[in-house]
């Protein structure tokens, strides 16, 4: 797998998790705990996405 490739796919990722935590905040009575998990998984994946892309 090439850096690019990687790149894309935690973009993807990303998207993916960008998504549930907006469903997870739109309901009635959230839970902070998954919210703060969704959160907490998608600032890791744009960690990653910024450390590859400054190789």
């Amino acid at each position: 797998m090439t850096t690019t490739d990687r790149i894309d796919s935690l973009r993807s990722r990303h998207a993916t998790l960008e998504a549930k935590l907006e469903r997870e905040e739109g309901r009635p009575h959230p839970d902070d705990v998954t919210v703060h998990d969704l959160k907490r998984q998608k600032l890791a994946i744009k960690d990653e996405i910024m450390r590859l892309e400054r190789v």
